[in-house]
């Protein structure tokens, strides 16, 4: 099969990679990368070295695991066994207790991992042992007839970050024993903080007198060091130390890697890079590890899971619950991990993955355990949640993770369940629901973010999917669900209206069609290929054949900034029309605010909260529709699928976008601006019409967007397009309606067109950005090339000069503040205008 190439869907330096899947010259996956560092033979005598007993006295209290720990009184000793030298062992450093008093920008909480490195304990010359940072990323095929093999080691030294005098021999010259004390204590980036994380928590120098070893375990494949650490600030104006509780896994890592399986763009997998200079015949290749578990079945299994049976994994994936969750949420996020039961059989698996409560009563685990995977309850005030994972650079390999749960989530879950379900579940009409509703909130959360410890992204794309009036189709929605993924942000139900009486599962998200697909994608065994290279023909075709069968497998890049398709909160195929729902629907809830968050002997804070997420979502709707305009398609494909991977934007579309956000957007609805509520709580629609009014505008006339459109003028002539000229036109009359009417130009129509011609300027003038605005939709992210290196800065000086003509034209017909306004926009027009291109200083 011929090769495939990365697509290039990475907007910005910085944000994951991601390529279809890549073949030839693969790394063997049966060797563990080896240094260059030639060893020294260990000779096995005791020469200047002390004998065993000497060193690790009777008084020594001793533990067994992977290195035998000896303490003797304040001194610490690894004992390290020589078949463990020379082997991969993953280092993960995560605060178990946090300071209190922080500056309140500092949302630091237990359980939040600071630093990932791989370590290698290796035997040196003069009875010394050296511990070396690994650095997985270049890589060459391990051979001894490979000249690039040889060259790559020699110029990929691993760093060696400490060295340690052996102490004395094992009992069985089997083993060395070295006093670790100085190193644990002392501040390296190893066993502590990680020089991002020591900078982002402002901490200074160690205060080695107010710090000390607290424990030291170890198991049969970790070990655990627990530290207690006192800094200086390094803050201005701080004077206040800080302490931290820091516990550190030292987890070894499999002799033989896992073999990888290469990320594809069109699953949504996280993904691990390296530099490979096999892969291509006559240039150096970037090649992506998907993360995943490790998840085969017993060798007594084999056969049966290959007729297609059904079998238990050989290594389950469990999660523990931190023992300090709220008992009554525990069952339910058990619930959201054991809904993924189902996506794994479609890989062949049962029962692969499940969740338990943490054991009681048993010394021998510990939430810090790097063995054990957990959902950690944090009782902090953060709204949200997340699913990290720590992986094998090696192979891409998932090893474990720690799941955070904030206990002011259920705000969160709360605030978009009112705003977007309560015109049709009369349980979300209230401030505190029942156990039941918001257990089921939690489990939805749960699985969410189980979905991301499996090694899935975020789907943006999977909800465009789906025809809107299906959205209100009792019957489809209750057994399909309103969105194919559970990955993609999309929330609850807005488009179902009440009349469709949908129940609550038609209204919460929940695993679907595509996060099956792609965990049978992911985790699928296939033992008859020996290597990521070998399999990727099949996978390729099986991707091709089942989005062939389905288009809700698709996938949207969720950092795609033009792809209207891939957006976070939204439903449905056609933003207009659901929009279009979701509005009515927030007319119904907005009289009804007063009464739903009234509180006996309380004032008005939940009706100005409720007010403002109502506007929240209002904003939303505005976002949705704005990235129809001057957007692009991406679609992802190999060589052997037919179809375009880029396309504009059908100019139907937009031209509906353009006029949708003529009648809700550029004018405040006479429902929102005459809601009486204000009178209680001083909140009104002007400030956040403000807002998503600045960010639409910049947007659309940012020079990236203008830039996208000439540039699809220019490559696809063979179909109608909407212009940029024909666009200008548009929002021009749109922004402008005043200069053609005659009408009077009121103040927040003002403020509209002040903000026009700020952004026009914008795109007029030598500047070079990447944005980053909050439009109530998240972080959007795009970028606003140079203009005056492109067609733009000239496009957009003829749309100034002919705004200063109808402007001109107008200015006769207005009285008052609105005759002023005028004046001063001609007059700001003719000084940019006379300033050109540069900005002004």
């Amino acid at each position: 099969m011929s090769k495939m190439n990365i697509l290039p869907i990475v907007l910005m330096m910085g944000l994951p990679s991601f390529a279809l899947a890549q073949k030839k010259g693969a790394v063997k996956n049966n060797t563990a990368v080896k240094d260059s560092i030639p060893k020294v033979e260990n000779t096995k005598t005791a020469d200047g070295l002390k004998p065993y007993d000497e060193v690790i006295t009777k008084k020594a209290v001793s533990r067994s695991g992977m290195f035998r720990i000896h303490q003797i009184d304040e001194q610490y000793f690894f004992e390290i066994p020589d078949s463990l030298l020379n082997r991969d062992i993953l280092v993960v450093n995560r605060i178990s207790k946090a300071p209190a008093g922080l500056r309140p920008n500092l949302n630091v909480y237990a359980g939040d991992q600071v630093a990932e490195n791989v370590i290698r304990f290796e035997k040196g010359p003069n009875n010394r042992i050296f511990m070396k940072r690994m650095i997985f990323r270049e890589k060459s095929a391990d051979s001894t007839e490979n000249g690039m093999y040889r060259s790559v080691l020699n110029s990929s030294l691993q760093p060696i970050v400490a060295s340690f005098p052996v102490k004395a021999l094992g009992k069985d010259s089997s083993s060395y024993v070295l006093d670790l004390t100085s190193f644990i204590q002392t501040e390296n980036e190893i066993l502590h903080f990680g020089p991002e994380a020591k900078k982002g928590l402002a901490l200074g120098a160690i205060q080695t007198d107010k710090s000390y070893v607290v424990s030291i375990n170890a198991f049969p494949i970790n070990v655990e060091v627990k530290t207690m650490r006192t800094y200086m600030p390094a803050a201005p104006g701080s004077t206040l130390p800080a302490t931290y509780e820091l516990n550190s896994s030292l987890v070894l890592l499999p002799a033989v890697p896992m073999q990888p399986r290469f990320a594809d763009a069109r699953v949504g997998f996280f993904s691990r890079g390296i530099v490979d200079f096999d892969a291509e015949p006559q240039r150096v290749s970037s090649r992506y590890y998907a993360t995943r578990w490790r998840l085969e079945p017993k060798p007594e299994d084999r056969a049966k899971y290959l007729r297609g049976e059904l079998v238990e994994p050989q290594k389950p994936i469990i999660y523990y619950i931190d023992p300090a969750t709220p008992k009554k949420w525990v069952p339910y996020l058990i619930a959201g991990v054991n809904d993924w039961q189902a996506a794994f059989e479609q890989a062949g698996f049962r029962n692969a993955i499940k969740a338990l409560p943490a054991p009681e009563n048993d010394s021998t685990w510990s939430i810090d355990d790097a063995r054990h995977n957990v959902i950690v309850y944090k009782p902090s005030a953060i709204a949200n949640a997340s699913g990290p994972h720590v992986h094998d650079p090696r192979s891409g390999e998932i090893i474990e993770t720690h799941i955070n749960w904030y206990h002011n989530i259920m705000a969160l879950v709360h605030d978009w369940y009112m705003i977007q379900a309560g015109a049709i579940d009369p349980r979300a009409r209230t401030m505190q629901f029942d156990d039941e509703l918001m257990g089921q909130l939690i489990r939805f959360v749960s699985s969410h973010e189980v979905g991301h410890t499996l090694g899935l992204m975020h789907n943006y794309g999977s909800s465009s999917t789906v025809p809107v009036e299906k959205l209100r189709d009792k019957k489809y929605v209750e057994e399909h669900g309103h969105t194919p993924s559970i990955m993609d942000y999309a929330r609850f139900n807005y488009v179902a209206q009440p009349e469709d009486k949908i129940s609550e599962r038609g209204i919460f998200p929940r695993i679907g069609a595509y996060d099956k697909w792609a965990i049978q994608w992911g985790y699928r065994w296939l033992p008859q290929f020996t290597s990521a290279d070998a399999e990727t023909p099949y996978l390729n075709q099986l991707i091709i054949d089942s989005l062939g069968k389905n288009n809700q497998l698709f996938f949207g890049f969720e950092m795609d900034a033009y792809d209207p398709r891939s957006q976070s909160e939204d439903l449905g195929d056609d933003a207009v029309l659901a929009s279009t729902y979701g509005i009515k629907n927030l007319q119904r809830i907005l009289p009804q605010l007063p009464e739903w968050t009234r509180k006996p002997n309380e004032g008005y804070e939940n009706l100005r909260e409720m007010s403002a997420q109502l506007f929240r979502q209002y904003n939303l709707y505005m976002a949705h529709v704005l990235k129809t305009v001057g957007g692009s398609y991406t679609t992802p494909k190999s060589v052997e699928q037919a179809g375009p991977v880029f396309e504009p934007v059908p100019y139907k579309k937009q031209k509906e976008a353009m006029k949708f956000l003529d009648n809700y957007l550029w004018n405040i609805p006479e429902w929102l601006s005459n809601d009486q509520s204000f009178q209680l709580t001083g909140s009104t629609a002007e400030p956040f019409f403000g807002t998503i009014q600045f960010t639409a505008i910049s947007r659309l006339l940012g020079s990236g967007t203008l830039i996208n459109f000439i540039k699809n003028e220019n490559r696809y002539k063979d179909r109608k397009l909407y212009t940029c000229t024909e666009f200008l036109t548009d929002l021009r009359k749109s922004v402008w309606t005043e200069l053609y009417s005659g009408k009077s130009i009121g103040l927040n129509r003002r403020n509209l067109q002040r903000t026009y011609i700020d952004a026009a300027f914008t795109a007029f003038r030598a500047v070079n950005e990447i944005v980053g605005r909050n439009s109530g939709n998240g972080l959007q992210l795009y970028i606003n090339p140079d203009p005056t290196k492109s067609d733009v800065a000239s496009l957009m000086r003829r749309h100034l000069l002919m705004l200063k003509k109808d402007i001109a034209t107008a200015i006769p017909y207005q009285t008052g503040f609105a005759k002023d306004h005028l004046e001063n926009i001609v007059a700001r027009i003719d000084k940019a205008l006379k300033e050109g291109n540069e900005i002004p200083k």
